[in-house]
């Protein structure tokens, strides 16, 4: 057990001014209010969960891939987890989006029986990597040598975020959080999501193995969601979020990390982008939710792929999905359409060869 002055050290680094405060209990109390209603829809346990989570699995895989640099699409994530089971990948890319779908699968069917300790984490990292031939020899082990979060960008730019903790204090480092995260998890001194905030941006300040550690910080905040009763992050991509507001994911954790050690070292910037990003989240789940229950038949898979592609793209156009769906002719999409505005899933917006289509309001 470490002193209270560590504790210390830690919670300074939520002091902040009024307002903030007031921002940041406004968008708690949403996010609360919605993790209420959710867990009666939960408890229906329906089809259009199940759906729903297949979907946000192969788009975290995608995001937190490509956010490190990985440029495998969900379409081509989706075809390769049909033939995991093979034990030879040709890139390294298919290594990392195995890792990925390995170690998340295992957190969303156990993420209850999983406690956060130092060897869980480390194991988990093992699995992330497991495929990663080039990762081999550290996988599952803290670093040896500095490391330093950089940046990668669709251009191939890369930029250094900025400098993490030394080696040689990564034990005591690690150690010292996972014993404020479990205490503070039990006690009503701070909210559940202020500390996984905390814990998420205190893990990539750390840094703690050589490769992986973005990839497994996405891991951990789902299950430390999860743990703390935010069973709804499983439904809709996380990870997605970051992935497209990838600049302001940054911007938030430089904005703390510039004054690492320091008197100055504040997470407000960061934990308003956390609490941001989960009210989008709900949003976006409250969408896809209410678009697949608003559907009274039953739909096959391809009526399933033309409502999730236009959920993603809207507003689209009738070559816009023929050219998602290649393997089905015009008239097969053509009827799809009009059976799924029947089931008032979609809505058509002009006419002829100026129609649109988008979800039903």
């Amino acid at each position: 057990m470490f002193k209270k002055e560590n504790y210390k050290a830690l919670e300074k680094k939520l002091e902040f001014n009024p307002n903030i405060y007031r921002q940041i209990l406004k968008k708690i109390g949403f996010i609360d209010s919605f993790k209420g209603e959710w867990s009666v829809i939960e408890k229906q346990e329906n089809r259009y969960l199940k759906e729903l989570k297949k979907i946000a699995t192969i788009e975290s895989i995608g995001s937190s891939t490509r956010i490190e640099g990985a440029i495998l699409t969900d379409d081509e994530i989706k075809q390769l987890l049909k033939d995991v089971k093979i034990t030879k990948f040709e890139t390294r890319d298919q290594q990392e989006v195995v890792g990925y779908y390995e170690a998340l699968s295992i957190i969303l069917d156990n993420y209850d029986k999983i406690p956060i300790a130092e060897n869980y984490i480390k194991q988990l990292h093992k699995i992330l990597l497991g495929k990663s031939e080039k990762d081999a020899r550290h996988r599952g082990d803290y670093k040896t040598s500095s490391n330093a979060v950089v940046a990668k960008y669709p251009d191939g730019t890369e930029k250094t975020i900025f400098k993490t903790t030394e080696p040689f204090l990564v034990n005591k480092e690690m150690s010292e959080l996972i014993e404020w995260t479990n205490n503070n998890f039990n006690k009503d001194d701070f909210h559940p999501l202020i500390v996984v905030a905390l814990f998420v941006y205190e893990f990539l300040s750390i840094h703690p193995f050589q490769d992986g550690n973005g990839r497994l910080s996405r891991l951990l905040t789902t299950i430390l969601l999860m743990k703390a009763g935010y069973q709804f992050v499983q439904y809709v991509s996380f990870e997605r979020i970051v992935e497209q507001r990838k600049k302001e994911y940054y911007e938030a954790l430089m904005d703390g990390q510039k004054n690492r050690y320091g008197e100055a070292e504040k997470i407000d910037l960061w934990l308003l982008f956390f609490l941001d990003s989960l009210e989008t989240l709900i949003k976006k789940l409250q969408i896809k939710y209410e678009n697949y229950s608003n559907i009274g038949g039953y739909l096959n898979k391809r009526q399933k792929d033309i409502v999730d592609f236009i959920t993603n793209n809207q507003p689209v156009k009738l070559q816009d999905i023929l050219e998602k769906l290649p393997d089905y002719s015009k008239n097969t999409i053509k009827n799809d359409l009009i059976y799924l505005k029947n089931e008032n899933a979609i809505e058509q917006v002009g006419k002829y060869k100026g129609a649109t289509y988008i979800l039903k309001k």
